[in-house]
């Protein structure tokens, strides 16, 4: 199969907003398509390589769309930082799913994204035909909600792309220890734009405003009704093996809920798994090879 790059895509959101999408492959005719919704300050463009290996497959070609959520990558930002919430970021992912005829659809949720799987799964469960929640469950550790805190909306500003890799090295190298100089430079460019000659973060800097209230003694609140919402579909759950997000006895307690999960570890990436490497996709493919339209 010829591979071709995505199509952009621009959506109004229910409150006027401009959102964008990348929407990948034509897809089989009654292959169901897969959404894929980055984590907090990240971007569609992050699922470059899985959605790529997923439009292309040589037996079964999907459609996959690539979401920007509101005030990040190439979406518009919102006037009112308090739109930056789960249940605005909902409504404009079902507005993106109707406006590309993507629904049911195959959530692939990373951290934020999953939260937002889970919720939809809750309330409009007819859009949800299956869901990867990558590194994500009903239950979030403070640490590592802390150590997102530490960063998000107050990266150095780069002089260059190499300056943001050893920057973003410095942050987190101990999250991913093993990545590889083009991954780093991947992930640099996922997460810095160029503005007029500048590097700029590839988000809306006020989207850590959503993280004031952690605090490392605080209770956070958990999701396990929404993701009980999740048991009528087919559920993956992809872990960070060095993860400070989603815990091992997490994934254990989701598992004694659904004994059905497909857990899949990845053993040298923490928070998010980047969901780039051979076996991942590999798995994830396999995971949605059997899902088709009408579900």
């Amino acid at each position: 199969m010829t591979r071709s790059g995505p199509v952009s895509h621009l959506i109004s959101a229910p409150d006027g907003l401009r959102l964008h999408a990348r929407v990948y492959g034509g897809g089989a005719d009654r292959a169901t398509p897969v959404v894929c919704l980055p984590g907090l300050t990240r971007n569609g463009s992050d699922f470059e390589a899985l959605a790529t290996a997923l439009a292309s497959d040589a037996t079964q070609p999907r459609r996959v769309i690539a979401v920007d959520l509101r005030g990040r990558g190439l979406s518009e930002y919102d006037r009112d930082p308090a739109n930056y919430n789960l249940q605005t970021e909902l409504a404009d992912v079902l507005a993106v799913m109707a406006a590309l005829d993507a629904s049911p659809a195959v959530i692939v949720g990373t951290s934020r994204g999953g939260l937002i799987a889970m919720l939809m799964a809750a309330v409009r469960p007819a859009a949800i035909a299956g869901a990867v929640l990558n590194d994500i469950g009903p239950a979030i550790e403070a640490k590592g909600l802390m150590r997102i805190k530490g960063y998000a909306g107050k990266l150095p500003q780069p002089k260059d792309y190499p300056d943001a890799v050893a920057i973003l090295r410095r942050l987190m190298s101990a999250q991913f220890p093993n990545l590889s100089d083009q991954e780093w430079l991947t992930y640099a460019r996922g997460t810095f734009r160029q503005d007029g000659g500048r590097l700029v973060p590839a988000y809306d800097v006020r989207l850590s405003e959503t993280l004031k209230a952690v605090t490392p003694d605080a209770a956070l609140p958990t999701m396990w009704p929404q993701f009980a919402a999740l048991a009528q579909q087919p559920l993956m759950v992809i872990r960070g093996g060095l993860s400070d997000i989603l815990l091992p006895a997490t994934v254990e307690q989701m598992k004694t809920r659904q004994p059905e999960i497909e857990v899949r570890v990845v053993e040298d990436q923490g928070h998010a798994p980047l969901l780039a490497d051979t076996a991942t996709i590999g798995a994830i493919a396999a995971f949605v090879a059997p899902l088709r339209g009408g579900l």
